[in-house]
């Protein structure tokens, strides 16, 4: 059986989800069990009780969450506002070969999971960079020497 999940966004309930928060936060690893109205229980794996876990602490906090399956397609400008960019840059890095696209007709189509993994590997060359200038300020005693107070005058 085939279901279709299009994107949704939730946002938070109007009552306090402390308590949930607070279970699914200190739950150690093993069984979870989803219980239904009806009383069945079915054993969650792993993965699922992590999407969950994660879900109910974004609600507690008040924000919205918003599922969309990996073969989901955007807008160039959705791809922007996901990245935190503007849409020519997106425009930019499609056309450089950075994130693979389609286009159907007049408009480019990217894929979800194409625009989270360019924003990992992104992550990933920024965390080094900045390790990288952690260890030549290092090196070069740089702490030291902005760790002695400078006169304002």
């Amino acid at each position: 059986m085939t279901v279709e999940v299009a994107e949704r966004t939730v946002l938070p309930p109007g009552v306090p989800l402390d308590r949930l928060a607070d279970l699914v936060r200190h739950a150690a690893s093993g069984r979870a069990e989803l219980v239904s109205p009806a009383g069945e229980r079915v054993v969650l794996p792993d993965e699922v009780f992590d999407v969950l876990r994660l879900v109910v602490l974004a609600m507690a906090a008040g924000q919205a969450v918003t599922i969309a399956p990996h073969h989901q397609t955007l807008t160039t400008q959705e791809a922007a506002d996901l990245l935190g960019v503007s849409r020519p840059t997106v425009v930019r890095l499609l056309e450089r070969g950075e994130i693979p696209y389609s286009q159907p007709g007049r408009h480019r189509r990217i894929l979800l999971r194409d625009v989270l993994a360019y924003r990992e590997r992104r992550h990933h060359l920024r965390r080094a960079a900045l390790d990288r200038m952690v260890e030549f300020s290092e090196e070069a005693d740089l702490y030291e020497v902005t760790a002695t107070p400078r006169s304002t005058r």
